[in-house]
């Protein structure tokens, strides 16, 4: 089972190339980066429970845009997968988006990531024009457009929310047939999602309390309801703070692939504390080869 974290990077905690090549030397797979491009000051939207509730801490406001964090810890390590973890796409030009995110994933060698998200603070959408109850519909069109401007030569793309006329974009991504698409979200409306169009259901840990194996089998039959091979579909969950020490041995038990360790946003020094209590753990758990 492979092993990586996620984090909200921001001016107040390590670079985003120091964490990542802290993370590749302790032998963590994957580094995604958080988006919130903004956060208005009247507040509206209540934060969900398993965002942790409550107020919003101050890192929400400070995150690094995640393709230019990507960029530098790309640029910083050699194998660590690096990517988004999530990209509010509905707030997002998916033209942009798919040059910015091939441009990281041919410069890093096919190490990019792409996970997209449908948001839950309402109070972001309107400073973009967007309608936040057209989100889920806005992400799917924007993911069809992304994964035409990726893969084919003459890219088009059609829709209600989203239309690409046939052009020329380039670079194309060397990840084949593209980088992997997660879809992060707990509830059935994101499970619906990841098993119609995307590579990977990227939930917290808390989706999964009803047993991992069990949530994967289901993902699998929901894509196999809409025509693809369950095997191009699988769970690749969040754990949350202080689930890991139960979280990483079910998992592997399970048969899940994939884990990412949320990470929290703290000054240097901190994180380079936690990343090691973490490499400790997955070794200790896993084996002294898995970190």
């Amino acid at each position: 089972m492979k092993v990586g974290i996620q984090t909200s990077c921001t001016d107040q905690t390590l670079t985003p190339q120091a964490l990542a090549a802290e993370a590749e030397a302790r032998g963590f797979s994957t580094l995604l980066f958080a988006e919130h491009p903004h956060i208005p000051v009247g507040r509206e939207s209540a934060r969900p429970e398993h965002h942790g509730g409550g107020e919003l801490p101050d890192y929400y406001k400070r995150t690094w845009d995640p393709f230019v964090a990507s960029s530098f810890a790309a640029a910083a390590t050699t194998t660590l997968e690096i990517g988004t973890g999530i990209c509010q796409l509905a707030l997002r030009d998916a033209i942009v988006t798919a040059k910015s995110a091939a441009s990281i994933d041919r410069l890093s060698g096919g190490r990019f990531v792409f996970g997209v998200g449908f948001g839950w603070n309402a109070d972001e959408f309107p400073s973009h024009g967007q309608d936040f109850t057209h989100r889920h519909r806005v992400v799917r069109e924007r993911i069809g457009a992304i994964r035409s401007i990726w893969t084919e030569e003459v890219a088009s793309y059609a829709g209600t929310f989203v239309n690409v006329a046939p052009s020329w974009c380039w670079p194309k991504p060397i990840a084949s047939p593209h980088p992997p698409i997660l879809v992060g979200g707990d509830g059935p409306v994101a499970m619906k999602h990841a098993a119609e169009w995307a590579d990977h259901w990227y939930p917290t840990s808390g989706a999964l309390d009803g047993g991992a194996a069990g949530t994967i089998r289901a993902l699998k039959d929901r894509a196999e309801s809409f025509g693809r091979d369950p095997a191009t579909v699988d769970v690749w969950p969040l754990a949350l703070p202080g689930t890991e020490d139960r979280l990483l041995g079910e998992y592997a038990e399970a048969g899940v692939s994939r884990v990412n360790l949320a990470f929290p946003s703290r000054p240097g020094e901190e994180q380079l504390r936690e990343l090691d209590r973490l490499a400790t753990l997955v070794s200790s758990t896993l084996g002294p080869d898995a970190c």
